[in-house]
């Protein structure tokens, strides 16, 4: 598993702690693909509402497999 954070990490994938709500995996993949951390979130429910199911799936595997910024 610390193989897979520290790749995460290099790649800029983190979970902030400063602007998080529940887990920081919107907030860590919006400031790693250049959006806000909001502008993330309401991405995540449109996505949800097109694609039901499978967000639910990943923000799980995501908390895990991010980690979180120093």
């Amino acid at each position: 598993m610390a193989d897979v954070h520290s790749t995460f990490r290099r790649q800029g994938l983190v979970r902030p702690r400063d602007t998080r709500i529940i887990a920081g995996v919107c907030a860590g993949l919006g400031r790693r693909f250049g959006l806000g951390p909001w502008a993330t979130r309401l991405l995540f429910i449109l996505l949800l509402m097109v694609l039901p199911g499978s967000q639910l799936i990943v923000y799980p595997i995501l908390w895990i497999l991010m980690p979180n910024e120093y």
